[in-house]
Parts: C-alpha cells; structure tokens; sequence
C-alpha cells in the first residue's frame, strides 16, 4: 500500500501560490508572466473571475486566517467591481496583490490568491 502524507515541513516553511520550500530560512518563489494569447490561452470572463472571487470567500468563512473578515469584505467589493459594467482595473490588480500578499502562510487560500491575481491580470 503506498501512502501519500502530503507536504511536512519541519523548521521554517514559506508557501507562495504553488511552490513550497521547507528548511531553515526556507523561501518558495513562483515566477510568471502574463498570460500567452498564441499558445491557446484566453482571458478569463468577469464571470469567471467573480465565480474565483466567490470561492475564495467561501474558503475564508471556514478559514482561522486572523484577517478573514476584512478579506471577505475585500473580494466582496472585488467581486462587484469585476462585474460592473466598467470595471476599474488598476483597483482588481491592487486587490489582487493585496490578497496575495495576505495568504502565504494558507497554502489553499494561497493557491486560490494567485489563480484570482493572474485570473485579473488577464482582463
């Protein structure tokens, strides 16, 4: 039988979007540009993007992060504005960067953080 515990880390750990470090000092990195239009990709619809945003407060209500709240209240406000009829970009993006700054020690919210930032880069 072959057993799969997930991730352990002992000692210091760091977690951004999909990459995990584990180790004294430990740092995780994940580099990305923004989104090939030739390779297939295509831009995500605002109804996508509020689709993320609605699962991300989800995740928070049942979440321990200690700004959950504010978190909530923060992709509410980003939900609405990604389906405004002119959403304001430069807010979503700030929003974005904001959330993901707010989550590296929540490996699922982190995760979530960065597909909403690159989701919202592509508008």
């Amino acid at each position: 039988m072959r057993r799969n515990d997930g991730i352990i880390a002992s000692g210091g750990s760091g977690v951004v979007g999909n990459a995990v470090a584990s180790g004294k000092n430990a740092q995780a990195e994940v580099h990305y540009g923004e989104p090939a239009q030739g390779d297939g990709g295509r831009q995500p619809s605002p109804q996508e993007i509020g689709d993320l945003l609605s699962r991300l407060i989800d995740e928070l209500g049942r979440s321990d992060h200690p700004d959950r709240g504010d978190l909530i209240e923060a992709a509410e406000d980003a939900r609405e504005e990604v389906t405004a009829e002119a959403p304001r970009r430069g807010k979503l993006k700030l929003f974005a960067k904001g959330l993901v700054e707010a989550v590296p020690g929540f490996t699922a919210l982190a995760s979530l953080a960065v597909t909403i930032e690159e989701a919202i880069r592509g508008m």
